[in-house]
């Protein structure tokens, strides 16, 4: 792109869902962009969120996050440090995929029994998921961090997807403190509680 400050237009429908981190990485560089919030009948594109940098589109909510977490500083200080974010951003697409059959359940978007659900499904793939992060962030000093000792993008995805399970299914994280701990350095970042202050109140 041009030596001039890119045009950044961002599309997605008015809810947090898979835009909301890009959204925040925007905000935590002071990036001016389009917070272009749609219709899910108005989608011109068939993937859903897609940032335009200077016209030119891109699909893919991770792909974006990761780009715009290079170009802002949140991708990682150090190549090991990237490999790992990148890692755990793999692992987290992995839960999320085994996780949603029972959180669809929980979100009231399909049927089942919730509580035979959790205790099958739901508690299972959390505890294998959510274990994993407790070591990893233990075992990165306890520092409210998952990788590093700054903030990268996906504590910002670990922290987000925590407020969407805890807003349908309060104390289900309860039990993991390394990782709440996480999710309260990022709540509390000033630019990001300002903006989680300031967002359109439409939940998920």
């Amino acid at each position: 792109f041009p030596n001039s400050m890119p045009t950044y237009k961002l599309t997605y429908f008015d809810t947090q869902g898979f835009a909301e981190v890009s959204r925040q990485l925007f905000i935590l560089s002071d990036t001016p962009f389009e917070d272009n919030r749609i219709r899910y009948t108005e989608s011109p594109f068939g993937k859903m969120p897609v940032l335009e940098v200077d016209g030119q589109p891109l699909s893919q909510s991770f792909a974006i996050a990761r780009f715009l977490a290079n170009k802002f500083g949140y991708a990682g200080r150090t190549e090991w440090e990237q490999a790992w974010v990148d890692a755990l951003g793999d692992q987290f697409k992995d839960y999320l995929n085994e996780f949603l059959p029972f959180f669809r359940i929980a979100f009231g978007t399909a049927n089942g029994d919730l509580e035979e659900m959790r205790k099958s499904e739901g508690e299972p793939i959390r505890d294998k998921f959510f274990g994993f992060l407790e070591k990893q962030a233990k075992s990165n000093g306890s520092n409210g961090f998952l990788v590093g000792d700054s903030l990268t993008w996906i504590d910002l995805v670990v922290a987000d997807h925590m407020g969407v399970v805890e807003f349908h299914l309060p104390r289900f994280l309860d039990s993991f403190p390394e990782v709440q701990r996480v999710r309260r350095q990022v709540i509390e970042t000033p630019k990001i509680k300002e903006w989680l202050e300031r967002r359109p109140k439409r939940q998920y």
